[in-house]
């Protein structure tokens, strides 16, 4: 059997396997986490633009604006191994195709577990140049798709194989500012909504796609273990390691932001006080996060001298720090000029499992350092339910209202497990 018909026939024989409860638990975490990053999402660019361009009247439109929505201000969830962002694309196309339907909950599962085994797989030789959210968000989307449509083995394999022609993402598309990031993830939910219906209709692919001498994982990445890649698939699930944002910004930024505030707050640092600031990180941190001297709230949020300054100078990194106030705010500026990020060799060995900085602020003439293993809301640290509540809140009640917040909350957590 090819790597496509495989995962195929794992999901279609699970559909007679109960969820397990813990697995459901963060099932349903994930979706109140995509629904907290996808409200903030939908009142600005490119969402607004795209319901202007399309509407949203059926499944594929709903699944590009919602995924784009869900992935604009930074703040979906990410498979650390997998160095991608699976909630915006595979739930927008869950959603799209039936959030009602009793089988949601699964078709979430089914798509996280795939697609994040083709992400590890591929690694960072595919995250060299590919944006994986967009590439790998593809198989999320299509195999939730395919699930919560309850497509047959043979549909289910030929959704996968098509949707892989669809993969395509550059990481070029966000070294400047622009709005093609979430793009990437919209466009992945619409592929993988496309691929499951018009499988459902006996539209077949190459299944080989995978795995062939021509295939997605000799043309985008090194040749990957493909055996590997579905070791443990019903065993252990992925779902239940995500991370989830505490910061509104540059996932690789945010170990370094986490050290920084340790520090400040271990020595009662002042801004003002602060002379130097020096940041080693792993090289996807310096490199993705690039932008010395940001002028636009997209160019801030991957900008790790910003965010460090922001959170050194008002102590968090919301979504207000991308606002003009905090933008423009001269304490944040000057102290961004002393913020020195650099590659550390020997935390950017342990990239892509571990996601650490090292960080060290001379002030009052004295050097302090800390090293900073892992980010706050990493499976290794993660955000509460408590904590993973007040961020939903915190996000969707300025866009819905506090009282249809709420009630959308307690509906999440009910959602049902079949």
């Amino acid at each position: 059997m090819h790597v496509v018909e495989r995962y195929a026939a794992w999901a279609a024989d699970w559909r007679a396997q109960p969820i397990p409860p813990e697995v459901a638990h963060h099932a349903r975490r994930a979706v109140i986490d995509w629904h907290a990053a996808l409200y903030p999402g939908t009142v600005v660019p490119p969402a607004t633009l795209l319901k202007r361009a399309f509407g949203s009247s059926d499944a594929r439109t709903m699944a590009l604006i919602n995924g784009a929505a869900a992935h604009t201000v930074e703040v979906d969830d990410i498979y650390r191994d997998g160095i991608y962002h699976p909630g915006a694309p595979t739930i927008a196309a869950a959603h799209a195709l039936g959030f009602e339907r009793p089988n949601f909950l699964r078709a979430v599962i089914v798509g996280y577990e795939i697609s994040t085994r083709i992400g590890a797989a591929m690694g960072r030789a595919h995250y060299r140049y590919w944006h994986n959210t967009g590439t790998i968000g593809c198989f999320g989307a299509a195999a939730a798709a395919a699930e919560i449509l309850k497509l047959s083995e043979k549909q289910f394999a030929h959704a996968l194989a098509t949707v892989a022609t669809f993969a395509a993402a550059l990481q070029q598309a966000f070294r400047m500012d622009s709005m093609s990031k979430p793009l990437h993830a919209g466009r992945a939910a619409e592929a993988g909504v496309t691929a499951a219906l018009a499988a459902r209709e006996g539209v077949t692919g190459s299944l080989d796609i995978i795995e062939g001498e021509a295939g997605f994982g000799r043309a985008m990445g090194d040749d990957p273990d493909w055996e590997r890649a579905l070791a443990g698939l019903g065993r252990e699930f992925h779902i239940t390691r995500m991370t989830f944002k505490n910061h509104a910004c540059c996932g690789h930024t945010f170990a370094a932001i986490d050290g920084a505030l340790a520090l400040k707050q271990k020595f009662n640092l002042k801004p003002e006080e602060i002379e130097r600031v020096d940041v080693g990180t792993y090289r996807a941190g310096v490199e993705v996060a690039h932008y010395a001297a940001p002028r636009t709230p997209a160019e801030a949020r991957f900008s790790l001298r910003y965010v460090v300054a922001t959170a050194l100078t008002h102590g968090s990194v919301r979504l207000a720090a991308f606002e003009p106030p905090r933008l423009n705010d001269p304490a944040t500026r000057a102290l961004m000029a002393k913020v020195a990020p650099s590659v550390d060799a020997e935390l950017d060995a342990t990239f892509p499992s571990q996601r650490a900085a090292r960080v060290a602020i001379t002030a009052r003439g004295k050097r302090e350092e800390l090293l900073q293993p892992m980010r706050k809301g990493d499976p290794d640290l993660p955000l509460s339910d408590a904590e993973l509540e007040d961020k939903y809140m915190e996000l969707a009640a300025p866009v819905i209202g506090r009282a249809a917040a709420q009630e959308l909350l307690a509906r999440l957590w009910r959602l049902e497990c079949v």
